[in-house]
C-alpha cells in the first residue's frame, strides 16, 4: 500500500454523506435549509473549529483575493466559509476521495458550488500552474506529510508573489511517547509531527518570509474543556459533529489529544508566511 493511500484510507468513513443526511432532521434541517454555520459542527475538522479558522484567517490578507487554495480541505468547511465571507473562489485539495465527493455535494446544498471546487489530489504534487492563487491556508494537514520542504515548495510555486500562506497545524514540542490513536493517525506509521522551528526552516528554504508564530496550546485545552462541559450538559454529543467523522474512535482520540497536549508533547500552532514579491 502506498503512503498516500494509507493516509487516505485512514480518514475513509464508508457512508459519510448518508450519515450527515440522517442527522439533519435531528437538528431541524434539510439539504434545502442547511446553512454554512450548521455544517461547521462537522466540517471544521481541527482543534477549535470555526473559532480557530477565524483566528487564522483574520491574520491573512484574503479580503481582496479572488482565488484561494485550501490545502487538505477535508469536507470543505473552511472553503465554504471563506467563499461566503470574502465572495472569493476557493479550490480545495484532499487525498480522501469520500471527503471530496461529499464536500462537493455540501457545496451544492448551500449554493456555493459555483465558487468552490474540491479536487482529489496530492499536496506534494499540485496540478496547478505557477503563480496561480492569491492566497493559501491549511488546517491540521502536515502532520500526515513527511516531506514538508516539498509541500512548502509546491505551495510557494502555485502562489502569486506577495500572497499570504496561513498554517494551523499540530506541532511537536517535548520529547515523549505519544498516546495513540489521535484524529490524524492510528499509530506512529502515519504521524509526521515536526517542531515550529522545522516548519519555519522549510518555509524559508521554499522562499517564504515567516511573519508570525502563535502557540495555541491554552486555547486548545480550553476548547476541549468547553466541549466536554457541553456534552455532559446535553447528555451526549450533538446529532452531527466531529465524532461523526471519527466514529467509534472519537472518544479515545479526543482523550489522547488532551493528554498529549497536557503533557507538552504537542500543541496546535499558527504560522503566518508570505511569498516574497
Amino acid at each position: 500500500m502506498s503512503y498516500e493511500k494509507s493516509i487516505s484510507d485512514q480518514y475513509m468513513h464508508g457512508s459519510l454523506l448518508k450519515t450527515i443526511e440522517a442527522g439533519l432532521p435531528k437538528i431541524g434541517k434539510t439539504p434545502e435549509t442547511i446553512s454554512i454555520e450548521d455544517l461547521s459542527l462537522i466540517d471544521e475538522f481541527h482543534i477549535g473549529g470555526r473559532q480557530a479558522t477565524d483566528n487564522l484567517i483574520e491574520q491573512l490578507n484574503f479580503s481582496n483575493q479572488k482565488h484561494l487554495l485550501d490545502i487538505g480541505c477535508g469536507l470543505g468547511g473552511s472553503a465554504r466559509y471563506l467563499a461566503d465571507k470574502y465572495d472569493s473562489c476557493v479550490t480545495g485539495i484532499d487525498l480522501t476521495s469520500e471527503y471530496i465527493e461529499a464536500g462537493n455535494i455540501l457545496n451544492k446544498w448551500v449554493g456555493l458550488d459555483n465558487k468552490i471546487t474540491l479536487r482529489n489530489c496530492s499536496a506534494v504534487s499540485m496540478p496547478f500552474p505557477d503563480d496561480y492563487f492569491g492566497g493559501a491556508y491549511m488546517l491540521h494537514v502536515a502532520m500526515n506529510i513527511s516531506d514538508k520542504p516539498l509541500l512548502f515548495s509546491q505551495t510557494h510555486r502555485v502562489l502569486k508573489p506577495g500572497a499570504f500562506f496561513g498554517i494551523y497545524d499540530v506541532m511537536r514540542f517535548e520529547n515523549g511517547e505519544l498516546s495513540y490513536p489521535v484524529p490524524w493517525a492510528s499509530d506512529s506509521s502515519t504521524c509526521y509531527l515536526s517542531s515550529p522551528a522545522e516548519y519555519k526552516k522549510a518555509l524559508k528554504q521554499a522562499g517564504f518570509e515567516v511573519l508570525d508564530e502563535n502557540n495555541r496550546r491554552e486555547f486548545a485545552l480550553q476548547f476541549f474543556k468547553n466541549v466536554r462541559k457541553k456534552v455532559m450538559a446535553n447528555g451526549g454529543p450533538p446529532p452531527i459533529g466531529l465524532h461523526t467523522l471519527m466514529q467509534e474512535s472519537a472518544a479515545i482520540k479526543t482523550k489522547n489529544m488532551v493528554y498529549n497536549i497536557s503533557q507538552g508533547y504537542f500543541a496546535p500552532v499558527e504560522i503566518i508566511a508570505r511569498k516574497s514579491i
